[in-house]
């Protein structure tokens, strides 16, 4: 094989359809779009998934489920790649330098993938269960912010409830004592008797 001699595979460098030169082409006059119609017409166009009226696809189709808006603050880390870094503690900031997390990521959270062989304390980063175990099994540590809690009036009404109704369970119940009933009085004669 020479430079000179090289040349795309047959079929693979098709010409270019021109329409609208002829009919010897066989593809002049209505350049293969047929004979009158919307679609025949320069900007007979219309969107797509369009189905005349007819209530479309995706539309049909029931929707299931969402797409958290937040997913690409939260960056997901391997134990493995825990054991790439240099260093003792580590934070957010070391994993971003490291290429580990994206540089957009606001949080990450460690899961169990991988071994860990060497004592890390993280700062800052959460960690599901199994992942929390193995690193404090390999004598390492996880520093978490403290997450306030802010009450809203809703949550203050419902505790309120939920404490009234503990103590009205607590109240000794006092069986209610039914009123003595009236006499039956005599019953009226009716005009004519």
């Amino acid at each position: 094989m020479e430079l000179n001699t090289i040349k795309p595979a047959a079929g693979a460098n098709r010409k270019r359809r021109r329409v609208g030169r002829g009919i010897g082409s066989g593809l002049g006059k209505t350049a293969g779009r047929g004979h009158k119609g919307q679609k025949s017409r320069s900007g007979g166009f219309h969107k797509v998934g369009f189905e005349g009226g007819q209530m479309p696809l995706q539309r049909r189709l029931p929707k299931r489920g969402f797409v958290s808006l937040t997913h690409k603050l939260c960056a997901g880390v391997r134990l493995s790649d825990l054991e790439k870094i240099k260093g003792d503690s580590i934070d957010l900031a070391a994993l971003k330098s490291a290429g580990i997390v994206a540089s957009g990521a606001l949080r990450a959270k460690v899961f169990l993938s991988g071994s860990l062989t060497r004592k890390l304390s993280l700062t800052g980063i959460a960690a599901t269960k199994g992942a929390q175990a193995a690193i404090e099994a390999a004598g390492g540590s996880i520093v978490l912010p403290e997450v306030k809690v802010v009450e809203g009036k809703k949550l203050a009404r419902q505790k309120a409830k939920a404490e009234k109704r503990i103590a009205d369970a607590a109240k000794p119940v006092v069986a209610a004592v039914k009123p003595a009933a009236k006499p039956k009085a005599e019953k009226k004669p009716k005009k004519g008797e």
